[in-house]
């Protein structure tokens, strides 16, 4: 097993993910769209350790590029494929349909960064709604058997509270809002937006063909390999290098929870999910921007991997766009757990010092990635 691999499932989650999961998908034809991904490659990384025969599905470029499933190259194979482009979808399908077994089929390709979706539109429309009906459609066209898709969903599409419907959400005995599989939606970016027509793609070839969708909207999954623009690795990267920590609005409420535990989401609703239904997941609680970051300088300190003294400052440009951010998110996963026993198992503390760790050993990573290297480094 590689470094980079071990840092991410220690040995222990391993041998708990086999007990749990072995006897599901050891030997069963999976394939993972994003699998080059941030949590695609976590995915990846857990089906080969459970033995199942996967496809990882990587976007197609020029580089032919693998970043961050490189060490898994003998042990998966490997399509490069474009989501918008459905002749290279029918090839992919056209193959999946002689398996010899149902297979589970994680989506977990997309334009996935908030921000981004407002710079590229069109990009994240086409990736995130096209490419979902284009692999539905596809395993309609082809008549691929499926166990379980998988399509995995966003705690961003759930937006912020509409008062005219305020009485259909849920609320805790302090009135913070908890958000459920039925909560009402109201996404708030075109990312959301996009996010939730594949959800209802993915129900409506449930109804009509007999798909087995499930959709999955995770909560704020963060860990190691994740895009240095999204907001925990932007945090340790600055910090890493730089006295200033630049970031956006510090007021929103975010409810975190680490890659592996998301990944056991994924496995978990995939093998027991109720085709057609929706899951939601992740920590259960929520903090703000401002005391993430705080807790996040606190540990990376305490570690020895940068000085006292960082200084948070905000930044117009990092704002979302008009009334667009999303000031409250925290999930009620009673559903999950009730039908499935699934809990987060990694905390906060723990999971923040893990992917400071990644961060600070694989500079060479995300050091291109990041968006704040026009300003001065200072230590």
């Amino acid at each position: 097993m590689s470094r980079d691999h071990s840092v991410i499932w220690t040995e222990g989650e391993l041998d708990a993910l086999r007990r749990e999961f072995g006897s599901l998908y050891e030997g069963r034809t999976c394939l993972v769209t994003g699998a080059d991904g941030f949590m695609g490659s976590h995915l990846t990384d857990a089906l080969v350790a459970l033995g199942a025969d996967v496809t990882a599905f990587v976007r197609a470029t020029s580089s032919g590029a693998l970043n961050n499933i490189g060490h898994l190259r003998r042990d998966v194979r490997v399509v490069f494929a474009d989501l918008t482009d459905k002749t290279s979808i029918d090839y992919l399908m056209r193959d999946l349909a002689k398996a010899p077994d149902k297979p589970y089929l994680f989506h977990l390709g997309a334009q996935a960064h908030v921000g981004e979706s407002w710079h590229r539109p069109y990009e994240t429309v086409m990736a995130n709604t096209l490419g979902t009906l284009n692999l539905l459609q596809s395993v309609v066209d082809y008549g691929v058997e499926l166990e379980k898709f998988d399509t995995a969903g966003t705690s961003e599409e759930y937006g912020n509270v509409n008062a005219d419907v305020a009485h259909h959400h849920d609320f805790d005995e302090k009135g913070s809002l908890i958000l459920h599989e039925r909560s009402p939606i109201n996404p708030k970016s075109i990312y959301a937006t996009a996010k939730v027509a594949a959800d209802f793609l993915t129900m409506n070839y449930f109804d009509a063909y007999g798909l087995p969708g499930v959709v999955t909207r995770m909560f704020n999954n963060y860990g190691p390999r994740q895009n240095p623009r999204y907001i925990t690795g932007t945090i340790i990267t600055q910090a890493l290098e730089r006295a200033e920590i630049e970031l956006g609005a510090l007021d929103p409420l975010r409810d975190f929870c680490f890659c592996t535990d998301g990944v056991r989401g994924h496995l978990t609703v995939a093998a027991h999910g109720k085709p057609g239904d929706v899951y939601v997941y992740g920590q259960g609680e929520n903090i703000s921007m401002q005391d993430w970051c705080d807790m996040i300088l606190r540990i990376g300190q305490e570690g020895g991997f940068w000085p006292a003294g960082r200084e948070i400052v905000t930044a117009a440009s990092r704002f979302r766009p008009g009334t667009s951010d999303v000031q409250e998110l925290r999930v009620g996963y009673e559903k999950l757990n009730r039908e499935t026993g699934w809990v987060p198992k990694v905390s906060w503390e723990e999971g923040v010092l893990r992917t400071i760790q990644w961060y600070a050993a694989n500079r060479d990573r995300w050091m291109g990635r990041v968006d704040w290297m026009t300003r001065t480094k200072t230590q």
